[in-house]
């Protein structure tokens, strides 16, 4: 069996919008599938799990340095709610990218796998 990658998707009522913040504020190169459909490449992942009482999943993205991917992030146009917070695990701060779509983006305080 090969697993070889994962494909996350995110819905947004503004999805050109989104893409446009992924791919010219990101800077995350894309692939069309046709009709301006674009399919991102992402920055390496991994997955962790957690107990919980319901099934669910989560997108985050990860930093080396909050403060300043955040204050560059800014200057370009992306908005954030409110301030960074301090967790067990890292640095957190919630991005809202087009369309109220909420990301939230870390610096770990954990090993990463990657």
């Amino acid at each position: 069996m090969a697993i070889t990658g994962v494909h996350a998707l995110l819905y947004s009522p503004d999805a050109e919008a989104l893409r446009r913040v992924l791919g010219d504020v990101l800077g995350w190169r894309a692939v069309d599938a046709g009709d301006g459909w674009l399919i991102f490449a992402l920055p390496p992942a991994e997955l962790g799990v957690h107990p919980a009482d319901q099934p669910r999943h989560e997108l985050s993205l990860m930093c080396d340095d909050l403060d300043a991917t955040v204050s560059e992030l800014r200057q370009r146009g992306v908005e954030f709610r409110g301030e960074s917070q301090q967790a067990g695990w890292g640095k957190t701060i919630t991005m809202i990218l087009p369309g109220d779509v909420e990301i939230m983006l870390y610096e770990p305080r954990h090993p990463t796998a990657i």
